[in-house]
């Protein structure tokens, strides 16, 4: 199986411990917990401060099990926590996590870091490599490009935050005060990193719609230049301006991209975290494209997360536009029957070269394994049932199980591997 979407950090930083708030908080089991167990343990009742306390580097291994165990009981049938589970079993040989077994993960987790796991475990879970939308750094420049493809992220170009202004000072040393100079800096990352990318990356569905409408570049120009003072400081726009702002400077990457030949990935659907999701504005998702797919017919987008809760209108965008493709990565685990059903109704109503059927999504590389498990089991019971129900033959399973678990994504990708 090709696994199409992670977050994953450097295996390097995992081997020295060097802890990030952000992407590696703490170094024991607990860290597994980080995508996406905790978000269920915090809905089934576990209070937000002690999440953070199981999470950070402080409390013991015995007090962070105790701090979680009532309500990992509740959670233990969601897909985020059997996706631990399978892994707990595949990868350390306890059936479960629990007070006797809890001495044997931990240190079971503290014996499988160390240089070379990120490969074993991609070799055990039995995927030949992955994709990775880093979260440290526009484009990460890993030390196994031949195992982890990385993605390109334009969500710092078409978000315009203090946080996004920040990031691409940090990485060249430039702080934009015209809109000129802002493209200037587009330009470089996709001249330099283009060439290696597999994709370019963005989420910004999660702090804005996804109607991008044309704008022209004077008035984006005018805009930038009240959201940037002339010594770089940052003005707040007001909620139209932004998304004008906002709108050009995203439809200029997906140009750029158009001209490297790189497909855009675009999250959809459901959210991370819990507590924020917008629903109204998750509903509209798939409306919300339409426009930008026909504006851009000759541009690949891939939509991902299956769009999940609304995935079957997701069906409809891949079955009409030649330009949509659909990745199921994290689907497995939000709602692994849905994701069932989904791919069943996929199967019988849009070419099946545009689907792509795994993506872990973890900053981990641990749970991928629990994952691709459950992935596996779910692409077996949609085929078995779509055979025994006369919709496919048993004798076509073959090439079409090879085709939606690797070589979709290996043709589609021109840095696939």
């Amino acid at each position: 199986m090709f696994d199409t979407h992670e977050h994953l950090i450097e295996e390097s930083q995992r081997v020295s411990g060097t802890l990030d708030p952000r992407c590696l908080p703490c170094d024991d089991w607990a860290y597994l917990f980080r995508s996406y167990a905790a978000e269920d343990l915090v809905v089934a009742g576990l209070q937000p401060a002690e999440l953070r306390k199981f999470l950070g580097p402080d409390l013991s291994s015995d007090a962070k099990y105790q701090l979680i165990a009532p309500y990992w009981e509740r959670i233990r049938h969601t897909g985020y926590a059997q996706a631990l589970r399978y892994t707990f079993r595949g990868l350390y040989g306890e059936e479960d996590l629990t007070a006797e077994s809890l001495p044997r993960i931990a240190e079971k987790y503290r014996e499988t870091v160390q240089p070379g796991f990120y490969a074993n475990i991609l070799r055990r879970a039995n995927i030949e490599g992955c994709h990775v939308n880093s979260l440290q750094r526009i484009f990460m420049e890993t030390e196994q490009p031949e195992l982890l493809g990385q993605d390109l992220s334009i969500l710092q170009f078409g978000r315009c935050s203090a946080a996004d202004f920040a990031r691409v000072e940090a990485e060249t040393g430039k702080r934009p005060t015209t809109l000129d100079e802002w493209l200037e800096i587009i330009d470089f990352y996709f001249a330099t990193y283009g060439p290696r990318a597999v994709a370019v990356k963005s989420q910004i569905a999660y702090s804005r719609a996804l109607d991008f409408a044309p704008v022209t570049q004077a008035h984006a120009s005018r805009l930038f230049r009240h959201h940037v003072d002339k010594v770089g400081a940052l003005h707040p726009l007001g909620p139209e301006d932004l998304k004008a702002m906002q709108d050009y400077l995203f439809r200029y990457c997906v140009g750029k991209a158009s001209e490297c030949d790189l497909p855009i990935k675009l999250h959809t659907g459901y959210v991370a975290g819990y507590g924020v999701m917008q629903l109204a504005r998750t509903r509209s998702n798939a409306a919300d494209l339409c426009r930008l797919l026909q504006d851009f017919p000759d541009t690949r987008f891939v939509l991902m997360h299956i769009g999940y809760p609304y995935e079957h209108e997701f069906i409809a965008l891949a079955k009409h536009y030649p330009n949509v493709t659909i990745d199921m990565c994290w689907a497995w685990i939000i709602n692994p029957v849905a994701s069932v059903r989904f791919l069943k109704e996929f199967l019988v109503s849009v070419p099946s070269e545009k689907i792509f059927t795994f993506g872990g999504d973890y900053v981990s590389i641990e749970p991928i394994y629990g994952h691709a498990y459950i992935a596996r089991r779910g692409i077996a019971e949609a085929l078995s049932q779509l055979v025994a129900e006369g919709w496919i033959a048993l004798e076509e399973t073959r090439d079409l199980i090879e085709r939606i678990m690797r070589g979709n994504a290996l043709r589609f990708f021109r840095n696939g591997r």
